[in-house]
């Protein structure tokens, strides 16, 4: 005698999930508490329905991203870096020479290290456009203009 199983609860799976677009202006905003409430959007933490394997984020548009701020001595402190592979290959730059060479790096490495270290992770990250001025090319997938609030929540403005 056997019984089929029924599966009574909802798991949600990224068929099911319905993507948004939303908007960050980052004028004025703290690196480290922008990319917190960023990468939970793009992780998909802000749903009811979040499942931790699943791609069940949103997409993320960040303009402004050349007006960070940053606290205390971070400009000349930060250091960045990375191994080329070689002897001797370790390159260190300041915060303030990355943002001179690209002003969306530090926020990107910012989400990048804040998300899953895996596939998923590579893949929730592309769901993320960070652009140094106003413009941007994704009028057409109307994003939402947010902000975040004192606790991280999402504040549509």
């Amino acid at each position: 005698m056997s019984s089929a199983v029924v599966q009574r609860s909802f798991v949600a799976s990224e068929a099911t999930a319905a993507e948004q677009w939303w908007l960050v202006d980052a004028r004025g905003e703290t690196l480290g508490r922008l990319a917190v409430n960023i990468a939970r959007i793009l992780r998909g933490k802000h749903l009811a329905s979040f499942t931790p394997h699943a791609l069940m984020g949103d997409h993320v548009v960040v303009v402004n991203a050349a007006e960070l701020v940053v606290t205390g001595s971070k400009r000349t402190t930060k250091i960045y870096d990375h191994y080329t592979g070689y002897p001797g290959g370790r390159r260190e730059r300041t915060y303030d020479e990355v943002v001179k060479r690209d002003p969306t790096f530090p926020l990107r490495e910012a989400v990048r290290g804040m998300l899953q270290h895996n596939n998923l992770g590579t893949r929730q990250l592309k769901r993320l456009k960070v652009y140094s001025g106003s413009d941007h090319p994704h009028e057409a997938q109307r994003p939402v203009a947010v902000s975040f609030g004192e606790c991280g929540e999402v504040v549509r403005l």
